[in-house]
């Protein structure tokens, strides 16, 4: 039996929108979700694979600052703030997790309609502006830090023939540009549920290289038999009084940054099939994504710091503490340029959505947005070849990879994107949210903690966000554009 007769609208991707109950074709139950609105794919992610794209958004480049953020905190605070961002972070995404499901059982497909359903009104503009600024942040961090570990291969290989007292300069710009032309490619994978395979291959090589880091780290400390670095950080003397507190509140959005999955959180929920509730195969997917993280930060956060002290580079494995083996330096780099393909496009999907459907919307008539021409591939399925989707998602790969060459500064955008999305899609409106939908009784002994925690957490974010741009403003002073 198929859909009984409705007002229909092309949905992104080829999918019905049907404002009537759906009513799955024959043989549609194999096929297709019952969902009450929209008509898709069958959901079926698992714990495993939720926590592949978690792992996937979140050990990404901010691994790489984690021992010179470490370095800046010293022995006690450094393990500490992971530790209590980690905690912070996964208590919040369970809150996040509930609200997939509206009081009513009706989905909320992206964190906006989570917002919208359950908070409303400005905070619903606000909250996408917060969350698409941030998505775009990432996406210009990641052709940064890209850039650098390619970069990075040529300059070892470079010092491997010429001695490590060689200059060997690169320009980034060609390296950003190759990018951005890789992504533009991969840009045209249509959404979320097909990026599967991407997540996977992403997460085997974001614990590739950080096991090379923390291998390289371990392997320095045993050469010279000492752990380095104190108790309260970077010492004064190498760095002025007012430096070691910019750079430790740089610290703390860098911390911040290598923790954020929040605002991707709904939509890799969207994938996950059921029974058993979404809510709980996502809160059992953030425990294993966030234990398996944070021991991980711990590691190459500790002993990258251990092994460098006091001079523990911005970047672990493109700063060159390490120079040799320098074929391992090579696969490390290698690997976070595989990964951050992958994730650029995990962060990027969500955005890509919200502006395909807000046109589809906008012009429902318009061939050049709504018409799909298929093209046979071999071996494969018909490809499904969307006009406005080619040409909008390569302006922003070139957009992004153009203002990524304008402002190549890993360590302070690394922690400025960390500290514009911490305190309000982390925490507040996850909080916000849980209040109003578990009905929490405003100055109850729940509301007052669920409140302090979110004050908190936004003076942390309004000390990490100054620290950062105060690191800006003291790059652009020596920077020159595209040199």
């Amino acid at each position: 039996m198929g859909v009984n007769s409705a007002v229909k609208n092309q949905h992104p991707n080829n999918q019905v929108f049907d404002v009537s109950i759906n009513i799955p074709p024959q043989g549609g139950s194999k096929c297709f979700d019952d969902d009450g609105r929209l008509k898709r794919l069958k959901r079926t992610g698992t714990v495993w694979t939720a926590s592949s794209h978690i792992i996937t958004a979140v050990i990404g480049s901010g691994v790489l600052s984690l021992a010179w953020a470490t370095a800046q905190l010293g022995w006690i605070a450094g393990p500490a703030v992971m530790l209590l961002f980690a905690l912070v972070t996964y208590y919040t995404s369970t809150l996040l997790a509930a609200c997939y499901r509206s009081g009513d059982g009706k989905r909320n497909y992206t964190y906006m309609d989570a917002v919208s359903a359950n908070l409303g009104g400005f905070k619903v503009k606000l909250c996408g502006l917060v969350q698409y600024v941030n998505l775009f942040g990432v996406a210009i961090g990641y052709t940064i830090a890209s850039s650098i570990s390619m970069m990075a291969i040529s300059r070892s290989n470079c010092f491997h023939k010429n001695g490590e007292k060689s200059p060997c300069h690169f320009n980034s710009t060609p390296y950003m540009i190759a990018f951005g032309i890789i992504e533009i490619i991969f840009s045209q994978i249509p959404d979320f549920d097909q990026l599967w395979w991407l997540s996977i291959v992403a997460a085997v090589m974001s614990f590739t290289y950080s096991t090379i880091g923390l291998g390289l780290g371990i392997a320095r400390v045993a050469e010279t038999g000492n752990f380095m670095g104190s108790l309260t950080g970077i010492s004064i003397g190498t760095v002025t009084s007012t430096q070691k507190l910019w750079r430790s509140f740089q610290a703390l959005g860098d911390i911040a940054f290598a923790y954020s999955y929040s605002l991707i959180l709904i939509e890799i929920q969207d994938t996950i099939r059921s029974p058993p509730s979404e809510s709980k195969t996502m809160k059992k997917a953030s425990l294993v994504s966030i234990a398996v993280t944070t021991l991980f930060y711990m590691l190459c956060g500790c002993m990258g710091y251990a092994a460098f002290g006091d001079m523990a580079p911005g970047n672990l494995l493109t700063g060159f503490g390490f120079y040799n083996p320098y074929w391992m330096v090579d696969i490390a780099n290698a690997a976070i340029v595989i990964h951050l393909i992958g994730t650029y496009q995990v962060y990027c999907q969500p955005l890509f959505a919200f502006v395909e459907k807000a046109a589809i919307k906008k012009f429902p008539n318009s061939q050049f947005i709504t018409r799909d021409i298929e093209i046979p591939t071999l071996g494969l399925r018909t490809y499904k070849l969307n006009l406005f989707r080619l040409v909008w998602r390569t302006v922003f790969v070139i957009m992004t990879t153009v203002i990524s060459m304008l402002l190549p500064f890993f360590n302070d955008i690394v922690g400025l994107l960390g500290a514009l999305g911490f305190w309000p899609l982390t925490v507040y409106f996850p909080v916000e949210m849980y209040i109003k939908q578990k009905q929490i009784p405003k100055w109850s002994t729940k509301w007052v903690c669920l409140q302090i925690l979110s004050m908190a957490c936004l003076i942390i974010t309004i000390a990490a966000a100054a620290g950062s741009v105060a690191g800006v403003v003291l790059d652009l002073k020596s920077y020159k554009p595209f040199n």
